[in-house]
């Protein structure tokens, strides 16, 4: 699989460069998401600007991903394109995964969820 990863202070973004999403990648995207995990990792925004396709172990992928960092941090997505989103509308993931147009939205997604557990934790403590 031919990805990247860009590691900022506060989120990681993973890039996946396949035009496919199928079952020959989605191993190697749930490994990687491990992998992230392993590492310390807390949140993850997954770019799927190249991804022209999917089937649905890519969709489990991304329920992987989902699983995996909604617990302790983020798990966000953009660049769906036409074709990926129809297929997450119709198994109704767009309702489970936090789903944005942008790079800049899902950097800004990231930083509110902190400023409001910031927030949370604040008010259990008074």
């Amino acid at each position: 699989m031919k990805f990247s990863i860009d590691r900022q202070e506060h989120y990681t973004i993973l890039t996946i460069d396949e035009e496919k999403l199928d079952s020959s990648v989605s191993p190697e995207v749930k490994s990687e998401f491990v992998t992230l995990q392993a590492e310390g990792v807390l949140r993850v925004i997954l770019s799927l600007e190249n991804v022209k396709y999917s089937d649905s172990s890519g969709l489990s992928a991304l329920l992987v991903g989902n699983r995996i960092f909604s617990e302790n941090g983020d798990f966000v997505i953009y660049g769906v394109n036409e074709h990926v989103m129809k297929l997450i509308s119709i198994s109704q993931l767009d309702k489970v995964i936090n789903i944005l147009p942008t790079k800049e939205e899902a950097i800004d997604a990231i930083f509110l969820h902190e400023i409001e557990k910031g927030l949370r934790e604040e008010d259990q403590s008074e």
